[in-house]
């Protein structure tokens, strides 16, 4: 989520970091703050929400320099408090901090008990206690930022300040991105291009394991590891300022598809331990009294949110063993429901504004239910009505056909139910480990699924002039199957329907003919065979059929005209895998139709009336 802002060169710094930092607000943010060397110390200021507060303390408080640092944080570890805004100081050494420090309680008590303080909750300030360390020992600072990172297990990209040497700063990245912008006597870091494209339209793509000092005049780039020297080549950016935002994809959707390994990552860090089997939720803390109260759990939401309520059902119901009914949050408040104080009702949403789900929150609530909310908009309307919300930081989905807000869904409701299961002790210790260590590799995974992107397109030339589609699946599956379909028809307009696979004989079988592609979702499973017994049936009636399944199953492969292959995967995240290849298969028939695929004809991306 969080964004970062470098600067070193000739103009004051805070407009510049501000200004940068605004271009960044897109990815969410509940603090801010910049720090700049002046006169050889270090200057700070941050405030709590949105970037007109920071504005108000520098009116009040200017903050002369042309060498600074300025982020926005979406708390993590931590509250969202002006102690806990970054940047941190420690000494002569300011950070700020994207990503976790997955090691970062045994690096706090190690230097706790060599007598450093904190000042913060958050982990990013044992950045800049373990810097400012190095720097008291005679290294310089690169030498330091290296040698504190050598120290550091986790995703980063930082950047940071020396009040000792006001005339440079120091970034390094960590599966968390991070650019280098190349101006005429100045030079930038951060997050994104748009923060800095009003200065410079040169930038350089820092890779993992890089490490980048700059200064006005110039930059070098050594490799984290070993210092040594490394070149990264510049690259001059056309595009306008929304397709700037882009990051160079065709499509927003095209981008956001190839952003689900970091939103699933953003979405899982911090909530989980592997050590303990646990996983933590305290915007959505339940105690086992809480939970043993509670008989029933209803899930209502709308359109591609209500896919993911179906897939969470079985999570939930496997991990607690508590009742789960999901319903159409369009269609809850009209049948009279039945809603008490054992009722506890899950609202999920993209935006947090959904009107039909907005109105049955209301109904639950005047019915005396308990009310709770996934959803992916940091203060919405749903965010602020309901007794506990649950964040998925997909970050801002633009494209109206939802991909990565649907993916984190999916995951967050992984993690509701095994936290759970476990606070009710229905979930042991073992069996929690497994599922978040699968949970844990599932970034990997689906970019593995994504890394096919052109043998998708490719398939998608010899389907995309059908006129229908059918998508079966099976289980948690059936979802996907669902989902596989509504993609296809929101951005292609081509007619699919969705169905579990078992209900195939009972009416959908009437759809197959040699012009109908049957879309059959199976990685192996424990419904595996039965789902095959159904594509001998479609095949015996010359349907064609492409099939998505594991990359070395080459029993499914024979049987299939066209092949989507994912990873081997955990049955329980074999949903978040399996939608990635039907998203890229509805993207690409859907831009080879020459559709809108961003926008949609008669669709909005946010549903503000019933």
């Amino acid at each position: 989520m969080c964004g970062i802002i470098g600067y070193v060169g000739s103009a004051e710094a805070t407009e510049i970091l501000v200004e940068g930092l605004r271009r960044l607000e897109y990815r969410g943010y509940d603090s801010a703050g910049v720090a700049v060397v002046h006169e050889g110390a270090l200057q700070l200021r941050r405030a709590v929400g949105k970037l007109r507060n920071l504005d108000d303390v520098l009116r009040g408080a200017p903050l002369p320099g042309q060498v600074g640092i300025g982020h926005t944080r979406w708390a993590t570890h931590g509250r969202p408090t002006e102690e806990n805004a970054h940047p941190h100081i420690v000494g002569r050494v300011a950070v700020v901090h994207n990503g976790i420090i997955e090691n970062h309680l045994a690096l706090r008590a190690e230097l706790e008990s060599l007598g450093h303080r904190f000042a913060s909750e958050t982990d990013t300030e044992i950045f800049s206690h373990l810097i400012f360390r190095e720097l008291e020992a005679g290294h310089d600072l690169v030498e330091s930022v290296r040698a504190a990172l050598a120290l550091v297990r986790g995703a980063y990209a930082l950047c940071v300040l020396d009040a000792e040497q006001p005339d440079r700063i120091v970034a390094a990245k960590q599966h968390s991105p991070l650019i280098l912008g190349l101006g005429q006597g100045e030079r930038f870091f951060a997050s994104d291009i748009p923060a800095i494209l009003s200065h410079t339209r040169d930038v350089v793509f820092l890779e993992d394991g890089d490490l980048a000092e700059i200064t006005a005049e110039g930059h070098r780039i050594v490799r984290c590891e070993d210092g040594e020297p490394v070149e990264r080549p510049a690259t001059r950016i056309q595009w306008s300022a929304v397709a700037a935002e882009k990051g160079g994809y065709k499509h927003f959707m095209l981008k956001e598809i190839h952003e689900q390994p970091r939103a699933i990552t953003d979405t899982i860090r911090g909530r989980v331990s592997l050590e303990q089997g646990m996983v933590f939720l305290d915007e959505f803390a339940l105690s086992r009294p809480d939970l043993e109260a509670i008989s029933r759990i209803v899930i209502i939401a709308c359109g591609t949110s209500w896919h993911a309520a179906l897939v969470g059902k079985h999570y939930l119901e496997d991990a607690t063993r508590i009742p789960v009914e999901v319903d159409l949050a369009s269609e809850f408040r009209y049948r009279n429901p039945i809603v008490g104080p054992d009722t506890l009702l899950i609202a999920i949403s993209q935006s947090g504004e959904t009107a039909d789900t907005l109105a049955a929150l209301e109904e639950a609530r005047r019915r005396g239910g308990q009310t709770a909310a996934i959803v992916n908009v940091i203060g919405s309307s749903i965010a602020r009505c309901v007794d506990r919300v649950l964040y998925t930081h997909a970050g801002p989905e633009i494209g109206v056909a939802s991909t990565k807000a649907f993916t984190t869904q999916m995951v967050a409701l992984y993690l509701l139910a095994v936290g759970m299961g476990r606070t009710l002790g229905r979930v042991d210790e073992a069996r929690a480990r497994e599922l978040l260590l699968a949970l844990t590799e599932v970034p990997g995974e689906v970019d593995l699924a994504i890394s096919m992107n052109e043998d998708i397109r490719e398939l998608a030339h010899q389907w995309h002039t059908a006129s229908s589609a059918l998508y079966l699946g099976r289980g948690m599956l059936h979802p996907i199957a669902l989902e596989g379909a509504l993609k296809l028809k929101e951005i292609s307009y081509v007619h699919a329907e969705g169905y579990a696979a078992g209900e195939m004989k009972h009416g959908p079988i009437a759809l197959i003919d040699d012009q109908t592609p049957t879309v059959v979702v199976a990685p192996r499973g424990a419904s595996y065979q039965k789902t095959a017994s159904n594509l001998q049936e479609i095949r015996a009636r010359h349907g064609p059929i492409l099939a998505v399944g594991n990359h070395d199953d080459l029993e499914l492969r024979s049987v299939a005209d066209g092949y989507l292959p994912i990873p081997a995967c955990h049955e329980w995240t074999a949903p978040i895998v399996a939608v990635v290849p039907l998203q890229l298969l509805a993207y690409h028939i859907a831009d080879l139709k020459g559709t809108d695929v961003d926008q949609p004809r008669n669709l909005a991306k946010s549903v503000t009336v019933e």
